[in-house]
C-alpha cells in the first residue's frame, strides 16, 4: 500500500498528459496542499492580485490557443477573481479554474474560509461548476473539466477542492480522453443558406471574433473575396477577424440600434459570421433591421443564436462554414466593389504634452512592428486606435469581451507569456487608460519579473472620459467621480521594477517608444493627453 498513489500524484500526471503545465495564481492557504512539491517540469505564473492571475490566463490561452489553468484561494479569491470571470466568459477562452476549500471535516461547522456554497459562486459565467463529492473522484473531475472547457462553445469551468483530498489515495491512474473542439454545422441548412446569399443582389458581411478565435482568418478572406461584398467588424470586438487594409474592409459596425439600422439599410441580406446579431451598447432605439432587409448568423454558440432578434441563425463551426460556402456560392458578374473605406486622417505632430490621442496613436503608427500584438483598453481613444492601427494579422488584436476594465494590462501579460510559450517573437503594445491601468497595475510586476516584451502606453487624460461620454448621452449631469487626479503612474511603474517615462513630446515619445522595443523587459510609458468625449450615439 505504501506504494499507492495520492489524488495529488494522480492529478499532476493528469494535467501533464493534457498540457497544463502553466499554473496562474496567488496562493494562499487553502490551495498549499494542491501547490506542495511543486513539480519542476510546471510554471508557476505568480500574479498579486487574484483577478490578474485569471486575466493572464485568458490572455495566455488566446495567444497559445490551449486552455489555461488557474488557482485560486476560497471564496473571497474567488471573489476577487469575478470580473475577470465575465471577460473569460464573453470571450469563450477555455480556462479550468481551481478554488481550494476547507477540510470536508470541518464544513459542517461552517469555519473561517469556508464557502459553504463554492458552486454557486462563479455562476453564470461559467459553463460547469463542481464539487468533488469524494476526494477520489478529483482526478477524474479534472478531466471532465477539461472535456467541457474543450468542446464548443469553449468557456471557462470552476472545480472547489477542499485542501484534505490531496493526500487521499487515488483509485488509480486517471483516464485521459480526447474531445472534439469542433462542431460541422448542418449541411443542409448551409446549402439553403448558400442559396439565399446566391439570390442577394446586395449582400454585406460581418465577421466576428468567433472567426479569429478559430483560426478561420483566411478562410473569411477567401468568403468574402468570392462574394464581393463589403465586410464589417462587430462593434467593440475583441478579436479582429478581418485585415483592416482590405479593399472589401468597411469599418467596425456602430454600436445602437438605430445606428445598425441606417449602416445595414442600403443591403438586402447581412450575412453575420462570429458574432452577435448585434453587439449594443448604449440603447439609441429603432428597428432591428430595416424593411426589405434580411439576415443570416452563423455561430458556434447556441446562445448567441438563441438571443438574436431577428434573422435565421446556423450553429457550427465558423470556420468550416466559411470554407464549405466559399464551395457553394457564386461570384456575381455584375458585383459592384465597394468602395475602400477611407480612413480620415490628420497629423497633430509634432506636438507637447497635453497632446492628443490621435497624435499618440499616429507616433504608435509609425513606431509599432508590424508583427506587434495591441491590446486595447482605452474605450474613448478606440476610433483613433482604428484610425492609425489597423489590424492586419490574424491573433494580433485583443480587448476585453466584457466591457469591465482592469483586464488589458493582465492579459497584456499572459498574451507575452503565451508568445514566449509557444516560440513567437513579438512585441505586445498595450494601449490603456490611466482609469483602466489603476484596476491592475499590480501585474505590471508579474510583466517585470518574467522580462516580458511588452510596451504599455498609458494614456494620460486625468478623468473617466468614456463616462462623461455616457453622462452626455443619458443627460445625466453632474456625475461624481469622473475625475483622477493626483496619479503618479510612473512612480509606481518604477516601483514594480519597470522602466519608465513620463513623455513630453511626441518627438520624446517616439524615442522612448524606440527604446522601449529594445529593451530586457516591460515599460510604461505615461501620456498626458487632452481630454475628449467620444461620440457614442
Amino acid at each position: 500500500m505504501s506504494d499507492q498513489k495520492t489524488v495529488h500524484d494522480v492529478t499532476y500526471d493528469l494535467l501533464r498528459k493534457l498540457g497544463l503545465t502553466t499554473v496562474f495564481g496567488n496562493p494562499g492557504s487553502t490551495e498549499e496542499s494542491f501547490l506542495r512539491d511543486f513539480p519542476e517540469d510546471f510554471t508557476y505564473v505568480l500574479s498579486l492580485q487574484e483577478a490578474s492571475a485569471l486575466a493572464m490566463a485568458d490572455g495566455f490561452a488566446q495567444a497559445t490557443g490551449k486552455p489555461a489553468l488557474v488557482n485560486l484561494h476560497t471564496a473571497a479569491g474567488t471573489g476577487n477573481a469575478m470580473g475577470s470571470l465575465v471577460a473569460a466568459y464573453r470571450a469563450n477562452t477555455p480556462l479550468i479554474i481551481t478554488a481550494g476549500q476547507q477540510t470536508r471535516e470541518m464544513s459542517v461547522v461552517d469555519p473561517y474560509l469556508n464557502n459553504p456554497d463554492a458552486t454557486t459562486m462563479p455562476k453564470p459565467w461559467v459553463k460547469w461548476s463542481y464539487e468533488p463529492a469524494r476526494a477520489e473522484d478529483v482526478p477524474a473531475a479534472f478531466m471532465q473539466a477539461y472535456a467541457v472547457a474543450m468542446q464548443p462553445p469553449m468557456g471557462p469551468v470552476f472545480l472547489s477542492i477542499p485542501l484534505d483530498d490531496w493526500d487521499k489515495p487515488a483509485l488509480g491512474p486517471a483516464a485521459v480522453r480526447s474531445v472534439s473542439t469542433r462542431v460541422a454545422p448542418d449541411a443542409e441548412r448551409l446549402a439553403q443558406f448558400a442559396e439565399r446569399i446566391n439570390a442577394a443582389k446586395h449582400p454585406m458581411l460581418v465577421l466576428g471574433p468567433e472567426v479569429d478565435r478559430a483560426g478561420a482568418w483566411d478562410a473569411g478572406i477567401e468568403f468574402a473575396e468570392k462574394l464581393g461584398a463589403p465586410v464589417h467588424a462587430s462593434a467593440l470586438p475583441d478579436r479582429m477577424s478581418f485585415p483592416e487594409d482590405h479593399p472589401l474592409y468597411a469599418g467596425p459596425l456602430p454600436m445602437t440600434i438605430a445606428g445598425v439600422e441606417q449602416a445595414v439599410s442600403a443591403y438586402d441580406l447581412v450575412v453575420v459570421v462570429g458574432a452577435e446579431v448585434f453587439r449594443y451598447y448604449p440603447y439609441v432605439p429603432g428597428e432591428y433591421l430595416p424593411e426589405g432587409t434580411d439576415l443570416l448568423q452563423i455561430t458556434a454558440d447556441p446562445h448567441r443564436s438563441a438571443v438574436a432578434p431577428v434573422g435565421d441563425s446556423l450553429v457550427g463551426d465558423v470556420g468550416i462554414a466559411l470554407s464549405r460556402l466559399t464551395e457553394l456560392i457564386d461570384t456575381p458578374d455584375d458585383r459592384v466593389p465597394p468602395k475602400p473605406l477611407v480612413r480620415q486622417r490628420h497629423s497633430d505632430i509634432p506636438s507637447t504634452a497635453p497632446m492628443t490621442s490621435n497624435a499618440v496613436y499616429e507616433v504608435l503608427s509609425n513606431v509599432k512592428p508590424d508583427d506587434a500584438a495591441v491590446v486595447m483598453e482605452s474605450t474613448s481613444t478606440m476610433l483613433d486606435l482604428f484610425t492609425w492601427l489597423p489590424t492586419t494579422h490574424p491573433a494580433s488584436f485583443f480587448a476585453t469581451g466584457s466591457g469591465g476594465i482592469g483586464w488589458g494590462v493582465p492579459a497584456a501579460v499572459g498574451i507575452a507569456l503565451g508568445d514566449r510559450a509557444r516560440g513567437v517573437d513579438r512585441t505586445v503594445v498595450a494601449t490603456i487608460g490611466d482609469g483602466s491601468f489603476q484596476y491592475s497595475i499590480q501585474a505590471i510586476w508579474t510583466a517585470a519579473q518574467h522580462k516580458l516584451p511588452i510596451v504599455f502606453v498609458v494614456l494620460r487624460n486625468g478623468e473617466y472620459a468614456i463616462l462623461k461620454s455616457f453622462a452626455d448621452l443619458e443627460k445625466t449631469p453632474n456625475v461624481p467621480g469622473l475625475q483622477l487626479p493626483g496619479l503618479d503612474i510612473s512612480s509606481i511603474a518604477a516601483g514594480f521594477g519597470c522602466r519608465t517615462a513620463t513623455v513630453e513630446s511626441t518627438d520624446m515619445l517616439e524615442a522612448e517608444l524606440k527604446t522601449a522595443l529594445q529593451a530586457d523587459g516591460p515599460t510604461v510609458l505615461v501620456v498626458p493627453t487632452l481630454p475628449q468625449l467620444p461620440q457614442l450615439g
